[in-house]
């Protein structure tokens, strides 16, 4: 399927003209970043880009691939190398230390240095790093994330938190021995760490004393509250806001009616863990990613000094790990319409943008389908054993249905159903990650520092140096400032001119008094 004009050189030609000129009319943006938006999808490798332009594309009865989605128009790209101190292939926790902290580490461990080791509480201490939020947050400027996961997750928990081990999401999952040599679970340190202004995802049960009835699923066992040590930190937030306005809400209707300018905090936990697929979403019950970013900009920008918000597409992940690539492509959609909120809701000209993943996976965009064909449908060409094969498929995982040395049959199954697992080479549980580079897209101040072949870390020295947060200030002390006193004109009459050098000299101590007054 494509239009006849594709048959004319002139299209392209045309075409390749208008970018080419946007290129050259571009102008670096160097201002000081005010405002700091992380958007990240986890688990989204370029590979899923692309499939997911594609199905946005035909989700409005396009062809798909000539679709642009709102983070390919960031006009600055680069790629970031991946792989975590110990491990070729990473997780999102030692990715996430390396984008938001500035420093590379291991598999499993949550903001701390490559001298800790996974799920040794001991050696945490000492070795703890701190996030490019907190740094914000230091800097007097607002805070926020937003996820469709537990906010324990890896990605939100790394703003704020210092763990041996990612999966110490409530004291109920560490062991005895970590207890008690002073390791404290992730959903305390949400408390205890940073002041977080606005905090929205799921994962109620880290929060709540074990045997505590989930509100909105109060016969659900596996939904009831976990924590062993009886503290009720959703209670404990709100009687650290006394004074403040701060609301917690859990379904849609108190979120709804959350006023983002008389909120000072929020935190919105709509799940007691993760957020359901947006595809399986209730609407009724559950904002989409990109109405809790426009929520968090609201109250974040109310700030003048600023903001920094992260916001994770964390589902994207959890649909390839099933090996449901139509989970995982309508997560990314989703989110790709959360990052078009963001730039609608803020001005470019202050806010630094980014569009980033922590990983890929082993996802695969194979055959050679027909232009237009479903980007979940099948290859029109069948392979040796004379079976066809989906057009996207997996490296492994629990799609693999090789019985007696032979394929599936998929001719008539509906392989675009949401539910439908994509055909593996290797049979396991759930599909692992990918380890080649990931994109980062950028637009806004200083957006044109994210270029070329990165290591991951570089990211959030570069996010920093743009916000003038964190320890490298340069940028925001060469910046001349900006004021609203009017040019001073002084002419010189005759006599003046005579008396040039004691005219001089006047005009001098004027600015330098001027100076000393502006700065």
């Amino acid at each position: 399927m494509y239009v006849f004009e594709e048959e004319n050189p002139e299209f392209w030609r045309a075409q390749g003209a208008k970018a080419l000129q946007a290129a050259l009319n571009r102008k670096l943006n160097t201002n000081v970043a005010k405002n700091i938006m992380l958007f990240l999808g986890d688990g989204m490798g370029i590979t899923t880009i692309t499939a997911a332009r594609i199905l946005k594309g035909q989700m409005h009865n396009q062809s798909g691939e000539e679709t642009v989605m709102t983070m390919d128009t960031f006009p600055h790209t680069g790629l970031l190398k991946t792989y975590s101190v110990d491990f070729q292939i990473p997780d999102s926790s030692s990715t996430a230390t390396a984008y938001l902290c500035g420093v590379k580490t291991n598999l499993n461990t949550v903001g701390v240095n490559a001298a800790a080791r996974n799920g040794i509480c001991k050696t945490q201490k000492g070795n703890e790093v701190t996030s490019i939020l907190k740094w914000a947050k230091d800097a007097g400027k607002s805070v926020g994330i937003v996820t469709t996961t537990r906010v324990q997750h890896a990605t939100p928990a790394t703003t704020y938190a210092h763990s041996a081990s990612r999966k110490w999401y409530s004291d109920a999952d560490m062991p005895a021995s970590a207890k008690k040599e002073g390791c404290t679970d992730i959903a305390s340190q949400l408390l205890k760490n940073t002041d977080i202004d606005v905090i929205i995802g799921g994962g109620r049960k880290y929060m709540t004393p074990k045997g505590t009835w989930d509100p909105e699923y109060p016969r659900d066992l596996s939904s009831s509250g976990k924590r062993q040590d009886g503290r009720h930190l959703i209670s404990d937030w709100q009687k650290m806001k006394v004074g403040k306005v701060a609301r917690y809400v859990w379904n849609r209707t108190d979120f709804d009616a959350v006023d983002p300018d008389t909120t000072d905090y929020l935190m919105a936990l709509f799940e007691p863990g993760d957020l359901r697929f947006d595809v399986e979403r209730d609407p009724t019950m559950d904002p989409s990613i990109a109405e809790t970013t426009e929520k968090a900009i609201r109250i974040l920008s109310k700030n003048p000094k600023g903001f920094f918000l992260l916001v994770e597409g964390g589902r994207i992940d959890q649909g390839h790990h099933a090996s449901r690539a139509s989970m995982a492509l309508h997560e990314t959609v989703a989110f790709d319409n959360a990052v078009a909120k963001g730039l609608e809701l803020t001005n470019e000209e202050e806010t630094l943008t980014l569009v980033t993943a922590d990983h890929s996976h082993a996802f695969t965009f194979n055959g050679y389908p027909f232009r237009g064909q479903s980007i979940l449908g099948k290859s029109p060409l069948y392979g040796k054993d004379m079976l066809p094969y989906t057009t996207l498929m997996y490296g492994n995982g629990p799609g693999y249905k090789v019985v007696d040395n032979k394929r599936p049959d998929i001719r008539k199954v509906d392989t675009q159903s949401k539910d439908y697992v994509q055909l593996s080479a290797v049979p396991l549980d759930t599909e692992t990650h990918g380890g080649e580079d990931v994109a980062v897209l950028a637009r806004g101040p200083m957006a044109h520092l994210f270029h070329g072949v990165q290591e991951q870390s570089y990211l959030a020295h570069a996010m920093a140096y743009a916000g003038c947060v964190g320890r490298d200030l340069r940028h925001c002390e060469s910046r001349p400032q900006h004021t609203n006193t009017k040019r001073i004109l002084v002419t010189a009459t005759d006599d003046d001119r005579n008396s040039a050098p004691s005219l001089v000299s006047s005009i001098s101590l004027v600015t330098a008094l001027l100076a000393a007054v502006l700065h």
